[in-house]
């Protein structure tokens, strides 16, 4: 199992926490300890981010809290009101940084502050640290539902076929990328066949693959190890794969299934950019992702199997509502189906 990748990685993010409650009010850390149980190092770290980015705003611009943030008390709390915290809500909106640097948030980036707020007042509230939870009686920003984007059946093919061929890069990318097609060939079979997360494909050993069953090991969201089955097509992108892996020199102690130019695991960050490189050839009005090929995976297996609960355990969805949300020819197909089932004669 790729264990060792995500105990480095959590490793990594409790060294990131640690430098981010040096430069958060001390009394925050009661509460990160208090939540350390129940959430992954990399949750604490997205608190972290987003209650750095309240205390700045609180102290540089609410009058009464103007003040060092490392000099704010937990009585403080008590004098953040509802009103308070709609402001700040508003502030996200557009804001710059110490740098200059200008952020937006829509509607889901607000709501994912205000969540990280609220369960930082609701702890000290439950544990009598202030007499009042004032983000109770803030709403969530209202989400707008966007058009899920993911791709056609012909854009899958074309997909694997350009990454298979170049055709469509210039001669200079075309020499640029062809060392490496058979890789970008199985990463893109491996999320088109598969559904798995771009962390989860980071996270990949060699000895995670079992050709015998066609099968390979993986660690969900949470920690939870699950076993994923792919087809012969991936198996055998998987194969060409491994074969040219296997001239690229590397050290027996470098287990990473997926290797970058420099010979080491490839980044989230450039497996992204992989996916992009050839969405753009193949379909370049679409914003095509890691995320946006897991779409796809899963919309196609719902019209498979016409089974929602299956394609929720597949991609590892814990609420089935969270499937229903993110693939919408689900819903239209349910629709659709719903249709049939009423005879008028």
């Amino acid at each position: 199992m790729s264990v060792t990748y995500y105990i480095e990685r959590n490793r990594n993010n409790l060294k990131k926490l640690n430098t981010m409650l040096n430069e958060l009010p001390a009394f925050c850390s009661v509460f990160f300890i208090g939540i350390q149980n129940n959430t992954t190092a990399l949750t604490r770290v997205n608190y972290a981010r987003d209650l750095k980015l309240f205390f700045n705003y609180l102290t540089t611009y609410e009058i009464g809290f103007i003040k060092d943030i490392k000099d704010v008390s937990i009585d403080d709390m008590n004098k953040v009101n509802s009103e308070l915290i709609e402001r700040f809500l508003a502030y996200l909106s557009y804001y710059d940084n110490e740098k200059g640097i200008v952020f937006t948030n829509s509607e889901k980036g607000k709501s994912r502050k205000l969540s990280s707020l609220r369960s930082f007042f609701t702890y000290f509230f439950d544990k009598n640290y202030i007499k009042s939870n004032e983000l109770s009686k803030v709403k969530l920003p209202k989400i707008h539902t966007k058009a899920i984007i993911r791709l056609e059946p012909n854009e899958v093919s074309n997909m694997l076929n350009v990454s298979e061929t170049l055709q469509g890069f210039s001669k200079h990318q075309q020499k640029y990328n062809a060392r490496f097609t058979a890789r970008d060939n199985a990463i893109l079979s491996l999320f088109l066949g598969t559904g798995i997360r771009v962390s989860e494909c980071v996270g990949l050993n060699i000895e995670d693959l079992d050709f015998s069953t066609n099968s390979f090991q993986i660690i969900r969201k949470g920690g939870n190890q699950v076993i994923l089955y792919f087809s012969t097509e991936v198996a055998d992108s998987l194969k060409r794969y491994l074969d040219f892996r296997a001239t690229m020199g590397l050290p027996e102690t470098e287990k990473a299934l997926f290797i970058s130019i420099q010979k080491t695991r490839m980044t989230v960050r450039a497996i992204e950019n992989l996916v992009k490189k050839y969405a753009r050839v193949v379909t370049p009005l679409k914003n095509i992702s890691p995320h946006k090929l897991r779409s796809t995976y899963g919309t196609n297996l719902y019209r498979a199997t016409n089974d929602i609960y299956i394609v929720a355990d597949v991609l590892g969805h814990k609420d089935v509502n969270i499937t229903k949300k993110h693939y919408a020819a689900i819903s239209e197909d349910i629709r659709k189906n719903a249709a049939d089932k009423v005879k008028l004669r």
